[in-house]
């Protein structure tokens, strides 16, 4: 079969790369589209992609849209002359073209749709399939979702597939360190969002510095200031240096999951704490990140101080991630499978929900 997976996000990478990896062992084709999108075309350095959108478009809802529009052209291009047999990935684009070209699209969303609605508006009517965690609300469209027992983030941070390296993080092993997150909260579900500002940061660093190195991962722009502590490792090796860190904390949802799949404490600071299912569920069933909203700045910074001055938070948080383990699918393979033997596999998902336990 011939697959084309869009890539828009970092994230998009992580989530599809062995899954690709696996379907081009099977000898399925594969196409890669892309776009510029923080360190994106970095990590897709030793694949194929197909960059469709080299600038940066500006943030008025107008050129959201007109950039949407530019995007699916060229996907539509694209996919009209390769003819692919399935579209895969987390882009609205795959969604219009699909329909369009009558070509399946199978859209990956972690994301309950009422808190990304227009999305989910200009997406999920024109899909094909949608494939969520089961903790994921898609509203009225729950009845195209196929609902697995994990998290995106375990697709390339279960055990099977990753394997952490100390060899791997340029900090001396007896060493503490802390890695912080700076989001540009600058997509469009993200205009009414707000995180860790500079004063804020500034906190933060002040009572981390006594207890350890401090390793500043950002997608916007730095004061002058917190240059010395901006991230300078190999950013395709970012999950060793999350595993072995002794804290996150960050506005980022996307590594608030990552450092709970890898066991790694972790602190969340923005006003989407409470309205994310996902985040949900790891908060309160695994206990394996604490979430802050924007008006509990005090409550967060006494937790950052409780986790930096007690070294027995990692020991706690490795048990939980074995709970979480123990009980979630490896997702990577339920999607190797899902994709391989597609479409069947819905049909076998439908008349045996339970189908996917074979793969924890």
């Amino acid at each position: 079969m011939k697959y084309l997976f869009q890539l828009n996000h970092p994230a998009h990478f992580h989530l599809f790369k062995h899954v690709i990896e696996q379907l081009l062992n099977l000898d399925h084709k594969i196409k890669i589209v892309t776009r510029d999108k923080d360190i994106l075309t970095d990590l897709l350095s030793d694949m194929d992609a197909v960059n469709i959108a080299p600038t940066y478009r500006k943030q008025s809802k107008l050129s959201i849209v007109f950039d949407l529009f530019r995007r699916d052209y060229e996907v539509y291009k694209i996919a009209k002359k390769w003819k692919p047999d399935v579209m895969v990935g987390t882009a609205i684009e795959i969604s219009h073209v699909g329909k369009i070209l009558k070509i399946p699209s199978v859209f990956y969303g972690e994301d309950d749709a009422k808190l990304v609605f227009l999305g989910s508006i200009l997406c999920y009517p024109f899909c094909t399939n949608i494939v969520s965690p089961v903790s994921c609300d898609n509203y009225i469209w729950n009845n195209k979702t196929i609902s697995y027992h994990g998290f995106q983030k375990l697709a390339y941070l279960h055990p099977n597939w990753f394997k952490p390296d100390r060899n791997k993080v340029n900090i001396q092993s007896d060493k503490r360190y802390f890695v912080l997150r700076f989001a540009s909260l600058n997509a469009y579900h993200d205009s009414k969002a707000n995180g860790i500002n500079n004063s804020t940061a500034y906190q933060i660093i002040e009572l981390l510095k006594p207890h350890g190195e401090i390793l500043i991962s950002s997608e916007r722009d730095l004061p002058t200031h917190f240059e010395d502590y901006r991230f300078q490792g190999n950013v395709k090796d970012i999950h060793h240096y999350l595993y072995y860190a002794d804290m996150y904390l960050g506005d980022s949802q996307s590594m608030a999951v990552e450092s709970a799949m890898l066991g790694t404490p972790g602190i969340r600071f923005n006003n989407f704490v409470g309205k994310i299912g996902v985040l949900e569920e790891i908060e309160k069933v695994y206990k394996l990140s604490f979430g802050f909203s924007t008006d509990d700045k005090e409550m967060m910074l006494e937790k950052v101080k409780e986790i930096a001055e007690n070294q027995d938070y990692s020991e706690k948080f490795r048990e939980r991630r074995k709970k979480l383990l123990d009980e979630k699918i490896d997702v990577c393979a339920f999607f190797v499978w899902f994709l391989n033997n597609y479409p069947k596999s819905i049909n076998i998902l439908k008349d045996d929900p339970s189908y996917q336990d074979r793969f924890k």
